[in-house]
């Protein structure tokens, strides 16, 4: 009960932070960041665009990390294993959450500025096959009664996981309608938008952190529950409550 009563006041003030600092970038966004001369307010969605690309190519890692600690674990400390496995999962949801808006915001901005709404260039289609692939991560988590079936979830991570440094290095090695990066390329990001964009992302990356706590915590809860369920059920050959 003490450490509940220690994490919930700490939760409140990361979630009132993380509020502040998204309505802080918002504001920059919206508000105060100059008008882009040739895409006028249309490149505003830049903000949320950029950041949620970035974040999408980080959690993959925080996934692939807890499968191969899952793979390491799984017949050495079980309880290890488990947490690794939980961990890996949190960041997988994250990863379609953050690779689903990338995806939305970026044909929001493709419509009016090419005219199309998706186009198969080299970076939109490894992205696409990022988001491909950890859907097909939480299907197989979801759908599959394997006994194997966290195993070969770890492995496919693993396989997901190559796809990132692809996805992200897509716009310097093939010439791609994508825009050229903006930060580190040619793109030339006026010194006046940094700070809606370092906001933005800064607060993004705060809730996306919360996300991936309070969905860990809840998969270890839920992994302590079927292991009592199990135990009870093994013990006395009904489970409590029958």
């Amino acid at each position: 009960m003490q450490t509940r009563s220690t994490y919930k006041p700490l939760t409140i003030l990361w979630l009132l932070a993380t509020f502040a600092v998204l309505a802080i970038g918002f504001r920059q966004a919206i508000y105060i960041a100059p008008t882009e001369a040739t895409m006028g307010d249309l490149q505003r969605i830049f903000y949320y665009h950029v950041p949620n690309a970035m974040l999408a190519l980080i959690f993959p890692y925080i996934n692939l990390a807890g499968a191969l600690g899952y793979l390491y674990y799984r017949s050495r400390n079980p309880q290890r294993a488990a947490a690794a496995d939980a961990l890996a999962l949190a960041a997988a949801e994250i990863t379609v959450i953050l690779a689903s808006i990338t995806l939305i915001t970026g044909m929001l901005w493709a419509r009016p500025v090419w005219g199309i709404w998706w186009t198969w260039d080299e970076r939109l289609t490894t992205f696409l096959l990022l988001w491909l692939l950890y859907v097909s991560y939480l299907m197989l988590r979801r759908l599959s009664s394997s006994g194997q079936t966290h195993g070969l979830a770890a492995v496919l991570s693993v396989f997901a996981a190559v796809d990132v440094p692809i996805t992200y290095m897509s716009i310097r090695w093939w010439r791609t309608q994508h825009p050229a990066p903006v930060l580190t390329g040619d793109g030339n990001l006026d010194p006046h938008m940094y700070a809606a964009f370092l906001w933005n992302i800064a607060g993004w990356a705060m809730f996306t952190t919360f996300l991936l706590v309070f969905r860990y915590a809840l998969e270890r809860r839920r992994q302590r529950k079927a292991e009592a369920f199990a135990l009870n059920f093994l013990e006395e050959g009904v489970p409590r409550g029958y």
